[in-house]
């Protein structure tokens, strides 16, 4: 593991749009970047939404939320739709920014694949907290407590 904080890798990938987004996009922002296998699946579903009406708390506290999977830009824009969700989802086919992260390994049954993993990026660009093994369920208040305490630290 390593020793926080650390630089973020920047990336450029692109959303339903098809417009890229990069970290150095986010530059002076506080972003919570977070790592979910796939698109309208129960448990990335239920964290998606935790994050969704976590949105605005964490609007107020400077922060930008985006998501990545290696789902296709299609694909995220019926998970947003029908989910109402309120912030960026980005596709990494080749995974490359998710191994960038950390957020492929070893899952359950020895299968390979996208771990659930979130980071707390700040406005320097340097991760500052990580939450790995993420459970979907509270999540987003979750994040915004934890934005909460590093800002008042």
């Amino acid at each position: 593991m390593i020793d926080l904080p650390y630089k973020a890798p920047d990336f450029t990938l692109n959303d339903e749009d098809s417009i890229g987004h990069s970290l150095v996009d986010y530059a002076g922002k506080w972003v919570i970047l977070y790592f979910y296998p796939k698109d309208d699946t129960p448990g990335c579903t239920v964290e998606a939404c935790s994050l969704r009406d976590a949105r605005d708390d964490l609007a107020a506290l400077g922060a930008e939320i985006i998501g990545i999977s290696k789902d296709e830009a299609s694909a995220h824009e019926k998970f947003k739709a029908k989910h109402s969700l309120n912030f960026t989802l980005l596709s990494d086919p080749e995974a490359k920014v998710i191994a960038a992260y950390g957020a492929w390994g070893k899952k359950m049954f020895g299968q390979e694949g996208i771990l659930r993993k979130t980071f707390i990026i700040d406005p320097s660009g340097n991760v500052v907290k990580v939450f790995g093994r993420v459970t979907p369920l509270g999540h987003g208040e979750q994040v915004s407590d934890a934005l909460r305490a590093l800002q008042a630290a």
